[in-house]
């Protein structure tokens, strides 16, 4: 069962990926871009993903991990039940998120690196 910490370990394998705040509860940003959060009431994590396609395809497929809130709606993210979800599966969502944020030359060093 995945962490706070343990997202913190995962963002850290990307470069630029900083501890931050957002809405009062921590995040992790890449050069002040939004990548995710934790949020309270429910308790879950706000992950960025890559378009409204994709938050879709992932509330459909796995309703117990994956779901939103009104407050998301129209925006490319979803919240996440740290507790469900298969740490490979959420290594590969904040891979995504970092390389949708991520600035061309921090990606470009993370993949010759």
């Amino acid at each position: 069962m995945p962490s706070w910490e343990d997202v913190v370990a995962i963002g850290a394998r990307f470069p630029g990926v900083q501890e931050s705040t957002s809405y009062g509860t921590p995040s992790l940003k890449v050069r002040n871009k939004f990548l995710c959060r934790m949020r309270t009431n429910p308790d879950a994590l706000v992950l960025r993903v890559t378009h409204l396609g994709e938050r879709e395809a992932l509330l459909q497929g796995n309703p117990e991990t994956f779901f939103t809130t009104p407050h998301y709606d129209g925006y490319p993210a979803v919240l996440v039940h740290l507790h469900k979800i298969d740490p490979t599966e959420l290594a590969e969502l904040l891979e995504d998120a970092w390389r949708l944020q991520a600035p061309k030359r921090l990606i470009a060093e993370y993949d010759d690196g």
